[in-house]
């Protein structure tokens, strides 16, 4: 039996739009097991980085619970949500932010040093972090300018992977790259999650959402349906059917 690493109760959110009081996810009841692949999928405004932030403790519900690995997370403070981020969360996003007065190498570390302050042991990490995403000690001294998209986004995997987070979160992780460098980024994240690294990742794109072995379809702060696609298999043309079939069948 799958260990559950993260389940939400009733999990509501909801701002206020001049107003008016606008419903973004509406009780939600989700269970994340480790080591799966989630990807979570809908249309635009459907709530799915919403519901990301919120599971990942970037944003508080309005109403319902968030348990991570069987303690509450949603009544901490801002203060010890920012702790419980670093400690157990990494963080990809479509906009990479990395940091452009720094190299990609301390861009990492200045990360790693927020929770480990063992230098030497935080370097070791890295190093092996970026010869596993193909980034050379040359390109690790270079500063973010300098660099391809491709590279930073890996950088940025290697940065949100360099406290050896339990779960990984990435939102539309190739949403600005080029087709031969997001497939790159999708590898990476693939190999990642196939060593026992949990990832859950918000896209829009069929390619990326075909690496998921779970695929959550949200629709108006509702989870309206799911699909089990299985271990990710290189040019399975099942696999494509069947995502394409379900997302069909959900109205995409």
């Amino acid at each position: 039996m799958k260990e559950i690493l993260l389940k939400t109760d009733s999990l509501s959110k909801s701002f206020s739009t001049g107003g008016a009081l606008q419903h973004v996810l509406k009780n939600i009841d989700l269970k994340l097991y480790k080591g799966d692949f989630t990807v979570i999928m809908g249309a635009s405004g459907a709530g799915k980085s919403t519901l990301l932030y919120a599971l990942s403790g970037m944003d508080t519900p309005t109403l319902g619970t968030i348990t991570f690995a069987g303690k509450e997370i949603s009544g901490y403070s801002p203060d010890r949500l920012a702790v419980f981020r670093r400690e157990h969360c990494g963080f990809v996003f479509q906009q990479i932010y990395l940091i452009d007065g720094m190299s990609v190498m301390d861009n990492v570390l200045s990360a790693g040093l927020l929770v480990n302050k063992n230098k030497k042991a935080l370097l070791e990490r890295a190093g092996k972090l970026f010869q596993e995403v193909g980034i050379s000690e040359e390109t690790q001294k270079k500063f973010p300018t300098q660099i391809s998209g491709g590279e930073a986004q890996r950088a940025g995997i290697v940065r949100g992977l360099i406290n050896n987070p339990e779960i990984l979160f990435a939102d539309e992780p190739t949403g600005a790259l080029n087709s031969k460098t997001g497939l790159d980024v999708l590898d990476t994240l693939t190999r990642f999650n196939e060593q026992g690294q949990s990832l859950v990742m918000v896209t829009h794109d069929m390619r990326s959402a075909r690496r998921g072995n779970r695929i959550l379809y949200l629709k108006d702060g509702v989870i309206l349906g799911e699909c089990d696609l299985g271990r990710y298999v290189s040019g399975d043309p099942n696999r494509h059917q069947k995502l394409s079939a379900f997302l069909e069948e959900m109205g995409w």
